[in-house]
């Protein structure tokens, strides 16, 4: 194999980019990404960086020395808009192509938006441009910020957006947030920070539409049951969609991200790939680990020409909150039970283990880092297939 394209100047794409040059490809290494931006670290756009004390240098994934290890041609501000049935042509905007024999799939996902046009204000949060965006409209004095959606991402904002000073709103349109993640026990609990730090948390209803005024800036909520939130700046925070469209006609399986092997390997030769837009042996992950877990992998069986190799990673989130760190860890069945073993529920500080049959499952901690992880390295021991 004498060239590799990697799509996607992400956390995976640059992890896939590392492993090839660490794996021994000495060829010709192209870096495609949509954004002008180098890769970068998202988990910091919700928190520091929105809060202004983290800035953007601050956010790079690597050093100008790294970049210069790597080797590659970086092609910023380019979007792939397809790619050929026989996985070897990437065709690019402005109508330009790039001839490759490998190609790594990272484009990553993109937030789901409300309908219609958003107005001035209303904002969605997933790139540095976005966070910027909204960090400016953060900085006109106290104003009254609606984030729509409770999950990870909007209760990050809701917290950060309290910390400078603002009034806050959180729409949820499920019973309570998180509780795919955590369960009705321990989403409560999590759910509790949000009005112990006076924000208010509206759940049970959805959103119908946004009003906007003068400048076609955006001025009310409206939910679905008929109440009007009054909102000088809107986040909507509903989640994400993979970003596959421009692979419509490739030939690749597309259902709900990129279908993949529990290698990283799709049906079609020397294509592989990984991150938020992987659909890896039937699971699609949106975290941190698992992007920057899946890349050795998939990389050694793109240069192997075949899937040699496996990883199955103990998925592992974690999210601050209102000064609280919120880690979780393992795969937990709606019907386990959580039990505190440490701590109390009571001092937002505790650890909790999922059980299953009498048999740990996951691991939750709020504020206990240090037990948390022990926990985290059990439960990833007890995962790993026995050995002859």
């Amino acid at each position: 194999m004498k060239s590799v394209a990697v799509i996607g100047a992400s956390l995976a794409g640059l992890y896939a980019a590392r492993a090839l040059r660490a794996q021994g490809f000495d060829g010709r290494l192209v870096i495609v990404g949509d954004e002008h931006h180098r890769p970068y670290d998202r988990p910091p756009l919700s928190k520091d960086f929105l809060t202004g004390t983290t800035g953007q240098d601050q956010l790079a994934l690597a050093d100008a020395e790294e970049i210069a290890e790597l080797d590659a041609e970086w092609l910023l501000g380019t979007e792939a808009t397809g790619l050929d049935t026989g996985g070897r042509t990437v065709l690019l905007d402005g109508g330009r192509s790039l001839t490759t024999d490998g190609v790594v799939i990272a484009t990553g996902a993109a937030p789901r938006r409300l309908p219609g046009p958003p107005p001035a204000g209303s904002h969605t949060l997933r790139t540095l441009d976005d966070a910027q965006a909204l960090r400016a409209d953060l900085t006109r004095g106290p104003v009254r910020v609606v984030v729509i959606g409770g999950g990870f991402i909007g209760a990050e904002v809701a917290s950060s957006c309290t910390a400078l000073g603002h009034h806050v709103t959180v729409v949820e349109a499920a019973p309570l947030p998180l509780v795919p993640q955590l369960g009705d026990t321990m989403a409560g609990i999590c759910s509790a920070l949000h009005a112990d730090h006076g924000v208010t948390l509206l759940t049970g209803t959805g959103v119908a539409r946004l009003h906007s005024g003068a400048g076609n800036h955006v001025t009310g909520v409206e939910l679905a049951d008929g109440r009007l939130l009054p909102a000088d700046v809107v986040v909507t925070g509903i989640g994400v969609r993979p970003r596959t469209a421009w692979l419509a006609g490739s030939g690749l399986p597309l259902d709900d991200g990129v279908r993949c092997d529990a290698g990283g390997a799709t049906r079609l030769p020397q294509v592989v790939a990984v991150g938020d837009v992987a659909r890896v042996a039937g699971t699609r992950a949106e975290h941190w680990t698992s992007a920057t877990e899946q890349a050795a992998t998939a990389v050694e069986n793109l240069l192997a020409g075949s899937t040699v190799a496996t990883h199955r990673n103990l998925p592992y989130f974690w999210s601050d909150q209102y000064g609280v760190r919120i880690q979780f860890a393992g795969r937990r069945l709606p019907d386990d039970t959580p039990r505190i073993i440490e701590g109390s529920a009571d001092d937002r500080s505790f650890l909790a283990c999922y059980e299953r049959d009498g048999h740990p499952t996951a691991v939750l901690a709020l504020n206990r880092p240090r037990p948390f992880m022990r926990h985290r390295r059990a439960l990833a021991r007890a995962a790993q297939p026995a050995t002859i």
